[in-house]
């Protein structure tokens, strides 16, 4: 029989959960924000995402993000739900490198 996780072990890994989900919410909402800034800017060729960019086109870019972004924020809470909390902080790791970092260097310059 495999010994009972301690109410310590249980807090912990619900803070864990907590304080990544709360930093997924903040990547999707900092990127959406970021995004489009980005796109308004410079228009919808600085996007990377092609199917980010047809959504866009299909229905224009503030609904196109936001559409994007409650998609994620659905999968982000099932994966939660069902407390799959490192794939959530992989995702925020991805999310900050791969597209908070890249809009920040590009709204804001090299030396940000």
């Amino acid at each position: 029989m495999l010994p009972l996780a301690s109410q310590r072990d249980v807090d912990s890994a619900s803070r864990f959960g907590d304080l990544v989900i709360v930093l997924f919410i903040a990547m999707q909402v900092f990127d959406g924000a970021l995004t489009y800034v980005g796109i308004q800017l410079f228009g919808r060729g600085i996007e990377a995402n092609p199917l980010l960019v047809w959504l866009m086109q299909q229905v224009g870019d503030g609904a196109g993000l936001a559409m994007a972004k409650s998609v994620a924020l659905v999968f982000g809470a099932f994966l939660h739900v069902t407390s799959v909390h490192r794939v959530i902080a992989v995702l925020v790791g991805i999310y900050f490198t791969a597209a908070i970092v890249p809009w920040l260097h590009i709204l804001l310059g090299p030396g940000w």
